[in-house]
C-alpha cells in the first residue's frame, strides 16, 4: 500500500484472514489488526506493498523472513502463524502477506519513554527475556540484526503477574550459512544499536546481536543510548571508533559486576564479547545471582484510551503492539544518510560512507516527490474547515506537549538538605517522596545524600522518588559475648562493614564456650568507614591444664597423678637423679607447668641412683657382700677371704651414686 492507495480494511485475504484497522505503515509493508476467521482469533497481518509484489528479490526476501521466523517456537518470540499470496483481486493486485501473533500491550520503547532509566532488577529481567528469545534464534542458526526497544514487545498476560516480553521482527534474520547473501554495499539495521562489524563490513553474527543487546541493556539502565548525533552516519562512526562508556558514568550506583558485563558485551572486538545470546544470558543470570536479585514482574506500558489504535513503524504503540516491521527499507543513499527515522529507526546506509577513523558527513535530504503529496479534495466551506483545523492543531499541540514533555518533570536537587525540606521540595515538583536511609562516610547523619533517580532526571508526574538520608559513618557493633560467629557476621554486615576471621586472634576463655564470640576488634562503638574490616575474636574454650609436678614420686604414683590431670603418661627411660631414690621420678617431658593443646602424652623419667650403704667395721667378706647386694663394686675384691676389717670407705655412707659405682675400702691389718 502506497501513501496514495486506499486502506485494505475490510478485505478478506486468502478467503480466511479479515483485515481490520491499520496498525502500522512502512516503506515496504503495512501492518493491520485482523481476524483469522477459520480459528476466530485476532492476529496481526503484515501486507507487502503492491508495488513490490512483482519484484522477485523483494518477494524472495519476504518469503525468507516468513520461513525463518516460523521456525522459532519460543514464549519470548512473536509467533508467525502463516504466509501467503492473495490473488482475489486479480494477478495485477496480488499481495504477499504474513500472519503473526497480535500482542496486546506496548513496546520497551514505550516503557523507557514513560519511566526513563529502569530499576536494575527490571532491566536485568527484560534483558534475560530478550536474550532467551535470541538464544533460541541462535540455536536455529539465525541472527536478528535489528535488536532495539521498538522490536521488544510487552504484552498483557491477563493477570496481575506482569507483562510477557516478546521479541518481534525477525525480518532481518539470516541463516548463518547464507549470511553473505545481503548486498555488500548496504548496511541494514538501526544505527543506534549497530555493531561495529555491521557498519564496516556488513557482517551479521550472533556476536552482533550480543552487541545490540548490550546497547539495549545500557539504554534500560541509563535511559538513553550511548551515542547520539545529528545524522545516522555520525552515530555509526562512533560505534566503529569509540568504546562504549560504562553505564555508571551516567547513572552512579549501578553494580560494578553489571557495569563490567555491559562493557564486555559492547566491545568493538567481536571476539571479546560473549559468544552468543545464550552465553550472554548465562553471565547475566550469574550477575543477578551474585547481586541477590530475583526476577521481577515486567510492567505493561500504559497507553491512553484515545491512542488505542496508534501504532507506528518506529514501534510506539497504543493498545496493541507491533514491532518495527520496516526492517529492510531500501532508499537512495543520500536519503538513507539523513533518514528522519534517526538513530532509532531501521535504515539502509551505504557502507562506504562509514569507516574507522573517518568522520561522518551530513547531507541534506531531497524533498519528497510531488506524487506523494496529498491530493486536493475539492472546495468546502472555508470557515468550517478553518475552525476544524484550528481545533485539530490545538488538540495535536496539547497531545504533543503532554506526551513529549508536559507530563514529565525534572527531579529536584535535594542533596545536603534536611529530610523534611527535601520531602517538601519533591512534593512541590508534583512527585511522591519516599525516604530511605543509608550509611555514608562523609555526609553527616540526618542529611540527604541524594535521590533515586538522581537529580535532573526526567520523571512522570506522581512518580515515586526515593530520598536517601545519611545515617552517618558505620559504627562497630556491640556483639554480646557468647554470640555465634554467624550472628556477629550479620551484625557487622548490617553496618556495611566487612567481617574478618583470624585464628591467631582467638583466645582461651573460662566463661565463653569454645567456638562462640568473645569480642571484636576494633572495639564496639568505634566509628569506621564503609567496607572496613572488623575482626571477630572467637573462644578456644578453657585454657589447657598445666603438667603437674610428680618429681620424687614413685613411678606408679606419678602415672596416677598425670592420668587424673587428663594426660597420657608413658615411660621415657632411666637416668641418674641426685638424691632421688631408684624407681622414683626425676622429671617429666614436657616439664612441670607446661600446657598442651592437642597432644596430651607426657614422658616420665625415673631415677637409677643408689644410696651407698655403711660397711665400716665390717669384715672384708661381709662388706663386699653388702656392697654387691646394693649394686656396687669395690676395689678390695682381691682381699676376699682374708682376715681384715673396713676402717674407711669412699664414697661415704649415705651418698647417692650410679649403679655399678666402685666403693674404695680401707682395711686393717
Amino acid at each position: 500500500m502506497t501513501r496514495s492507495e486506499p486502506s485494505l480494511a475490510g478485505a478478506l485475504l486468502d478467503r480466511r484472514y479479515r483485515v481490520d484497522r491499520l496498525l502500522a505503515h512502512g516503506g515496504m509493508s503495512s501492518v493491520y489488526r485482523g481476524v483469522d476467521t477459520r480459528l476466530d482469533r485476532p492476529v496481526a497481518i503484515k501486507i507487502m506493498d503492491s508495488r513490490f509484489a512483482d519484484d522477485r528479490n523483494f518477494v524472495d526476501r519476504f518469503e525468507r523472513e516468513a520461513r525463518s521466523a516460523a521456525r522459532l517456537h519460543h514464549p519470548h518470540v512473536v509467533a508467525v502463524h502463516d504466509q501467503g499470496f492473495d490473488t482475489s483481486a486479480g494477478h495485477e493486485d496480488r499481495r504477499a502477506f504474513l500472519v503473526m501473533e497480535l500482542v496486546d500491550g506496548g513496546t520497551l520503547r514505550d516503557l523507557i519513554d514513560q519511566r526513563g532509566a529502569l530499576d536494575v532488577p527490571l532491566a536485568i529481567t527484560v534483558a534475560e527475556n530478550v536474550l532467551s528469545a535470541l538464544a533460541a534464534a541462535h540455536g536455529e542458526g539465525l541472527v536478528h540484526r535489528d535488536v532495539k526497544p521498538e522490536n521488544v514487545l510487552i504484552g498483557r498476560r491477563g493477570s496481575a503477574e506482569g507483562g510477557v516480553v516478546k521479541v518481534g521482527d525477525f525480518g532481518l534474520v539470516r541463516a548463518v550459512a547464507s549470511a553473505g547473501t545481503t548486498s555488500t554495499s548496504v548496511i541494514l539495521g538501526t544505527v543506534a544499536y549497530l555493531s561495529p562489524e555491521q557498519v564496516t563490513s556488513g557482517s551479521a553474527s550472533e556476536r552482533g546481536d550480543v552487541y545490540s543487546t548490550g546497547i539495549l541493556l545500557y539504554e534500560m539502565l541509563t535511559g538513553q543510548v550511548p551515542y547520539t548525533g545529528d545524522t545516522a552516519l555520525s552515530v555509526a562512526y562512533r560505534h566503529v571508533n569509540d568504546d562504549v562508556p560504562a553505564p555508571s558514568v551516567l547513572r552512579p550506583g549501578i553494580p560494578p559486576a553489571l557495569d563490567d558485563l555491559v562493557l564486555r558485551a559492547t566491545r568493538r572486538d567481536p571476539e571479546a564479547r560473549p559468544a552468543d545470546a545464550g552465553a550472554f544470558k548465562a553471565e547475566l543470570e550469574n550477575v543477578r545471582a551474585e547481586l541477590g536479585m530475583a526476577p521481577v514482574a515486567v510492567p505493561v506500558p500504559s497507553t491512553p484510551d484515545d491512542q488505542a489504535s496508534a501504532v507506528t513503524v518506529s514501534g510506539s504503540t497504543g493498545r496493541h503492539a507491533a514491532p518495527d516491521f520496516d526492517a529492510e527499507r531500501t532508499v537512495p543513499a543520500i536519503q538513507a544518510i539523513t533518514s528522519t527515522a534517526g538513530p532509532r529507526g531501521t535504515q539502509a546506509l551505504p557502507r562506504g560512507a562509514v569507516s574507522r577513523d573517518q568522520p561522518a558527513v551530513s547531507q541534506e535530504e531531497p524533498p519528497p516527490p510531488e506524487a506523494e503529496l496529498p491530493a486536493r479534495r475539492g472546495k468546502v466551506f472555508p470557515a468550517l474547515w478553518i475552525a476544524v483545523g484550528l481545533l485539530i492543531v490545538a488538540g495535536i499541540g496539547v497531545g504533543i506537549w503532554w506526551f513529549t514533555g508536559g507530563r514529565y518533570v525534572d527531579v529536584p536537587k535535594v542533596a545536603g538538605m534536611e529530610t523534611g525540606q527535601a520531602e517538601q521540595l519533591v512534593r512541590g515538583a508534583e512527585l511522591t517522596p519516599r525516604v530511605t536511609e543509608a550509611r555514608h562516610n562523609t555526609v553527616p547523619s540526618g542529611t540527604v545524600i541524594g535521590t533515586e533517580p538522581e537529580a535532573g532526571s526526567r520523571a512522570l508526574l506522581g512518580d515515586e522518588i526515593t530520598i536517601v538520608v545519611s545515617l552517618g559513618k558505620p559504627v562497630v557493633p556491640d556483639i554480646p559475648a557468647g554470640a555465634t560467629v554467624e550472628q556477629a557476621e550479620q551484625a557487622i554486615k548490617a553496618m556495611q562493614l566487612e567481617p574478618r576471621r583470624d585464628g591467631n586472634a582467638d583466645q582461651y576463655s573460662d566463661q565463653v564456650p569454645e567456638g562462640a564470640v568473645i569480642t571484636v576488634t576494633p572495639q564496639p562503638g568505634n566509628q569506621a568507614n564503609i567496607g572496613d574490616q572488623v575482626t571477630i575474636v572467637v573462644s578456644k574454650g578453657p585454657p589447657p591444664t598445666p603438667v603437674p609436678s610428680v618429681a620424687g614420686m614413685s613411678r606408679d604414683e606419678a602415672f596416677q597423678a598425670l592420668t587424673d590431670a587428663g594426660f597420657e603418661p608413658f615411660d621415657a627411660g632411666e637416668e641418674f637423679g641426685e638424691g632421688v631414690a631408684a624407681g622414683h621420678v626425676t622429671r617429666t617431658d614436657p616439664a612441670q607447668g607446661a600446657t598442651l593443646e592437642d597432644d596430651k602424652r607426657v614422658g616420665v623419667y625415673v631415677s637409677n641412683a643408689i644410696e651407698v650403704p655403711s660397711v665400716m667395721g665390717r669384715q672384708i667378706d661381709e662388706a663386699l657382700q653388702i656392697l654387691g647386694e646394693a649394686g656396687l663394686t669395690s676395689n678390695a675384691e682381691d682381699h676376699r677371704g682374708r682376715f681384715a676389717f673396713v676402717v674407711n670407705q669412699d664414697p661415704a655412707p649415705g651418698s647417692w651414686v650410679e649403679k655399678g659405682t666402685a666403693v674404695n675400702l680401707t682395711l686393717v691389718p
